[in-house]
């Protein structure tokens, strides 16, 4: 509920100041109208108090907790309970500590005559618009309970690839973190130590004791300027990321990348199919389902360029010739949509071509991690035997001299 200050005139023509609390301005004139005839100005109080920040809650909501509460929500409709009670019974029930804040608050909002997209609207910023737009869309059309089965599988797909390529990254990141800490205390504490020794005794060093011992002096007095710069570069390139041109030059060149972009372009067309056939079902117009694809598509670039052509859409192109003209879809894709929409199957046809590209993006990640593997072992062996050659060279030495 939002409040809002109005300034009215009443049937006899005097002013009159107060405040209404309403969900948006619409149906707060609506309010005032019933006492005063007259609206002459209204404006939205501005809460001063900042919000609580929990730390310890999320900052979105993951795609298991939204197919979990989803299916839920399924269940519960379909057995005929009331929209508030079905509400007020998941936000107890789930274990999501940021979706059953949202939950609680929606249960209120549900109860002072409010539909459950409005309410999500309000409190769920951090739940995807694919969600409130296809539970909107369910409300309208009388088909909330297949929008939740719908959404229940839109996420329940998600959560599987994610978990997939997830876990296949976990093994090559463990090897390179090792990999880290192990170069950090070898040049920190092992290497001063152990050359320390064949300084003193003199003589002249080898080339690669001399390349490691300038670097372990480097690393030991400019260790907390190296992690400053590291720092700086990391925050710049990140709040580069987040400007506009920024964002697409950064999206785009991620697409142009010999490995890592494959594995863009798949995922951004399997979330562009999936989302689509989810949005389809619900009985969204294709421009509103291109606008909200546009929006959820993580790739800035393809994101960008299809909510562009929402005005293609709007002003009577095809899907399928507006797709031809962006350069960051698989030409697949773009002929499989043509052929959907010119059949009348579109949302089908989204739905086999979700699942293909999902297997191309999974395919993809994990020819990249087998990839991945082998080079961080060919790196970590060539770091090994240059520390052998740096360390073990002049000590061979030292005991030839002392022969």
């Amino acid at each position: 509920m939002m409040s809002f200050r109005y300034r009215a005139r009443s049937v006899d023509g005097s002013l009159v100041n107060g405040v209404v609390e309403a969900y948006d301005e619409f149906e707060a004139v609506a309010q005032i109208k019933r006492d005063f005839p007259i609206v002459e100005r209204i404006t939205p109080i501005k809460e001063s108090k900042k919000p609580r920040i929990d730390l310890n809650e999320p900052l979105w909501v993951p795609d298991k907790s939204l197919a979990l509460v989803a299916n839920q929500f399924s269940i519960m409709l379909r057995a005929g309970l009331p929209m508030a009670r079905v509400v007020r019974l998941i936000a107890e029930q789930t274990s999501d500590r940021l979706m059953r804040r949202i939950l609680t608050a929606c249960a209120g909002d549900v109860d002072a005559g409010y539909s459950l997209s409005q309410s999500l609207e309000k409190n769920g910023s951090k739940i995807p618009a694919t969600f409130i737009e296809t539970v909107k869309a369910g409300e309208e059309s009388g088909t909330l309970e297949l929008c939740f089965q719908r959404l229940e599988s839109y996420y329940s797909k998600a959560h599987k690839v994610k978990s997939k390529v997830r876990s296949a990254m976990t093994y090559p990141l463990f090897l390179l973190a090792i990999a880290v800490v192990v170069v950090i205390i070898v040049m920190v504490k092992l290497v001063p130590s152990m050359l320390g020794m064949i300084d003193i005794i003199g003589g002249e060093l080898p080339l690669p004791t001399q390349i490691l011992l300038a670097i372990s002096g480097f690393c030991q007095h400019y260790w907390p300027h190296m992690i400053a710069a590291i720092a700086g570069v990391a925050l710049a390139f990140r709040m580069y990321g987040k400007t506009e041109s920024g964002g697409l030059r950064l999206a785009r060149l991620r697409l142009r990348m010999p490995v890592i972009g494959k594995i863009s372009t798949m995922n951004a067309a399997s979330q562009f199919a999936n989302t689509m056939c989810t949005l389809l079902s619900a009985g969204l117009p294709v421009a509103r389902v291109l606008d909200i694809t546009g929006r959820v598509v993580d790739n800035h670039a393809v994101g960008d360029s299809l909510r562009r052509a929402v005005v293609a859409l709007e002003e009577g192109r095809s899907l399928g010739d507006i797709l031809r003209g962006n350069p960051y879809l698989p030409p697949m894709l773009v002929e499989m949509t043509a052929v959907g929409e010119a059949s009348g199957m579109l949302e089908d046809t989204m739905d086999t071509v979700g699942t293909y590209y999902d297997q191309e993006a999974e395919a993809a990640s994990n020819h990249a991690l087998s990839m991945l593997e082998p080079a961080i072992t060919v790196v970590m062996g060539v770091l090994v035997g240059f520390l052998v050659i740096a360390i073990y060279v002049p000590m061979f030495t030292m005991e030839t001299t002392v022969a």
